[in-house]
């Protein structure tokens, strides 16, 4: 049995970020360290741990299922030193070069990502963003070993551990090219279902719940032209007579670019709410509380 009194902290810190970063030269750059110590370190976790933890791939450093078993309790530990030390500190926008990783579907990372940074560039300078996709079943268990700082979305049925503050509800609309016969005359059922549709093919709550009305109103069957996520929607209906179903903030900041149109479908669709969450285990984290409230500020209606 190894007792944590054998095993330097420095060495866990680096545990994380070579397995964060699945690059030596990364995670160096990430601890200030250079590739060398960062690799004397790989070497004495690997005989600690009596297991390679990290090997060599043509995509780079991949964890052993060790590493992989070790990863999320010492990353909930480090989290926790780093609260403990840091319990009495102050987070300073200005300043702080933290990085934060949020996690957020594809559609999300249109409408939040552009503003978000654009205000982080003028009150944050330093800080890092940076958005992964995490799955409501694992959204918990991220957001608890500090390897997701919040979560950004319609996500549904998660943990009691996890708090939330409302953002905005949204409606679906109906989005097509400029010019679409769509987009002229009245919108009647016969006309939406006889037009020729893409679909977004997501599974995920409440995504699917927006594909089963279109299922029983006989548009989803017909469907020949389906996609798995929302980002390639605007550059496919943009050059085609295609129409396409989609929350309506995806639709305001596609219009322009793309030279688009929206309606609102004629179906009772349900709406779309959005919240931030957050694990409870850092509620008062002054950089997680900051994060928070420049979000609300930014996006909250």
């Amino acid at each position: 049995m190894i007792e944590p009194r054998t095993i330097d902290l420095n060495l866990l810190s680096v545990f994380q970020e070579v397995y964060r970063e699945r690059q030596i030269s990364s995670a160096a750059r990430r601890l200030g360290l250079s590739q060398s110590a960062v690799s004397n370190a790989l070497a004495r976790l690997r005989r600690a741990f009596g297991d390679e933890l990290f090997v060599r791939t043509a995509s780079g450093m991949q964890p052993t299922p060790l590493a992989t078993q070790m990863a999320e309790p010492i990353g909930a530990a480090m989290a926790q030193v780093a609260l403990a030390l840091n319990q009495r500190s102050r987070f300073e926008p200005g300043t702080s070069s933290r990085r934060f990783v949020l996690a957020m579907t594809d559609v999300g990372e249109v409408y939040f990502m552009p503003t978000l940074i654009e205000r982080c560039r003028q009150v944050a300078p330093h800080v890092e963003l940076s958005s992964v996709r995490v799955g409501a079943a694992t959204l918990k268990e991220e957001m608890e070993g500090g390897r997701v700082d919040l979560a950004v979305g319609p996500f549904e049925d998660v943990s009691d551990a996890l708090y939330q503050r409302h953002l905005f509800r949204q409606p679906f609309v109906t989005m097509f090219r400029k010019g679409h016969p769509l987009g002229k005359g009245a919108l009647t059922l016969a006309r939406f279902a006889a037009a020729e549709h893409l679909l977004v093919d997501a599974a995920d709550s409440p995504y699917d719940r927006v594909n089963a009305v279109l299922a029983r109103s006989g548009i989803a069957p017909a469907t020949r032209f389906r996609v798995p996520h929302f980002t390639a929607v605007p550059y496919i209906v943009s050059s085609s007579d295609l129409v396409v179903t989609v929350p309506q903030k995806l639709a305001e900041r596609a219009g322009l670019p793309f030279a688009l149109e929206w309606v609102t479908p004629p179906l009772d669709l349900p709406p779309l709410q959005t919240n931030i969450f957050w694990h409870r285990r850092f509620n008062q984290d002054p950089g997680n509380v900051w994060l928070r409230g420049l979000l609300a500020d930014v996006f909250a209606e």
